[in-house]
């Protein structure tokens, strides 16, 4: 993904904390204040008790329609007249359209064409008038843009702006109701409007109670555009790599986001896909959440130790909107990052029998065998010798390691494979 920023006039105004107060009073009846939930699981791992603020199930399925709805309910009636229009691949297209729909105002929503069919089909149910143009999000920002200038439409930024960063701040007010003795907050960052929101309440609620509270940031490391910003002292755009959070897959930072994360955000860490793949897989497992790998991060930040123990921590799991095949590719991944899933290629003498010695040997270690490529044609094979590669199913590193020593212990030589 890409730069979704909006430049803003050097005279724009941050937010205050009396601006997210009222932002709270505004949202009120259209966001839901969402559950918090403890984690005996991540609690041991980091040392220190840990709450996952559950906003993968708000309405929508993110935190995205806090922003949004703030920003459509401060436009005048001649601006609501002319309809709003965003660009967006995932939960900001939701939140702009039901955010509309609630107030009454005609929305247009740019989205690239291969955009997954449930967000399509959500944003298309919450009213708004989806346009599917171009194959990126750099192209439907473009044509969003286009049409607010064509039309009067009022083009709604993801983040970039004091408004959209003032309702997602909400968060903040509602992490210090829910958890008031909190120490650690620690939020996913993609262009920056979420944690942006967060910080300036949750950094103000402090200095009016008089204690300190860290705010920590967290970028998939395939699209970190804020550590070298941070150094650079400005935003810097990035070339983003693949990642499976792309839902904060941004390549510069917002302008407005920028300074504001610069000075009230403590830390900002990174993780691997790998890392958010085994977070994901944990939440499925042990806190029975759906969430999309975007809003995953900071789970996986503390289960890789990118995140240390400064005492009672909250994670924002900030978005649960996660296509059915996309989350099985991930599960997959998560398996195979936390050997439970694990390929290996053992090559045989071509004489009938040896497929179900090495079944055998499995069998009786305890794992399943899920799939089988039983060959004679392959490069590096001799005649009268076949490559088995087998999917296995284990229970952890231990058990994966347990299986390849039982087969070795037979006389069989296994390769790990990647898969």
């Amino acid at each position: 993904m890409t730069d979704t920023s909006v430049p803003q006039q050097q005279t724009a105004a941050f937010p205050t904390l009396a601006d997210i107060e009222a932002a709270r009073q505004t949202i009120a009846g259209v966001a839901r204040v969402t559950p918090m939930e403890t984690s005996q699981f991540l609690a041991e791992l980091l040392g220190s008790p840990v709450h996952l603020k559950c906003e993968n199930l708000q309405r929508t399925g993110a935190y995205k329609v806090r922003g949004a709805y703030n920003r459509l309910a401060a436009l005048s009636p001649d601006q609501r007249a002319a309809g709003v229009v965003a660009a967006s691949a995932g939960n900001h297209a939701q939140g702009v359209a039901l955010a509309a729909r609630e107030l009454g105002i005609p929305a247009t929503i740019f989205t690239p064409v291969g955009v997954a069919l449930p967000k399509l089909q959500a944003t298309r149910h919450y009213g708004a008038d989806v346009v599917l143009r171009g194959h990126s999000v750099e192209e439907a920002l473009s044509a969003a843009k286009d049409f607010a200038a064509r039309t009067g439409a009022v083009f709604i930024p993801p983040f970039d702006h004091p408004d959209v960063i003032a309702g997602q701040g909400t968060l903040g007010l509602e992490i210090i109701d829910q958890v008031p003795d909190v120490d650690t907050v620690v939020v996913p960052i993609g262009g920056g409007g979420v944690i942006a929101g967060i910080a300036l309440a949750v950094k103000g609620m402090a200095e009016r109670l008089g204690r300190e509270i860290r705010v920590v940031g967290v970028q998939a490391e395939n699209a970190a555009a804020y550590p070298s910003s941070i150094r650079a002292g400005q935003p810097v755009t990035i070339t983003t790599k693949p990642t499976i959070s792309d839902g904060i897959a941004v390549a510069r930072p917002g302008e407005l986001n920028f300074p504001i994360i610069r000075d009230h955000v403590d830390e900002i860490v990174t993780v691997s896909d790998d890392d958010t793949a085994r977070a994901l897989l944990v939440l499925l497992e042990r806190a029975k959440l759906v969430v999309e790998a975007a809003g995953a991060v900071g789970v996986a930040a503390i289960m890789s130790g990118a995140v240390r123990d400064t005492g009672r921590t909250v994670v924002l799991l900030s978005g649960g909107n996660i296509d059915p095949l996309m989350m099985e590719r991930v599960i997959t991944r998560g398996l195979v990052a936390a050997s439970r899933y694990i390929g290996i290629r053992i090559m045989l003498p071509d004489r009938p029998g040896q497929l179900a010695r090495v079944a055998q040997v499995i069998s009786d270690a305890g794992a399943n065998v899920v799939e089988v490529l039983h060959t004679r044609h392959g490069q590096g094979l001799v005649i009268n010798e076949v490559a088995l590669d087998l999917s296995i199913e284990a229970r952890g590193p231990e058990h994966a390691q347990e299986v390849i020593q039982r087969l070795h212990e037979v006389g069989f030589r296994p390769e790990l494979l990647e898969h």
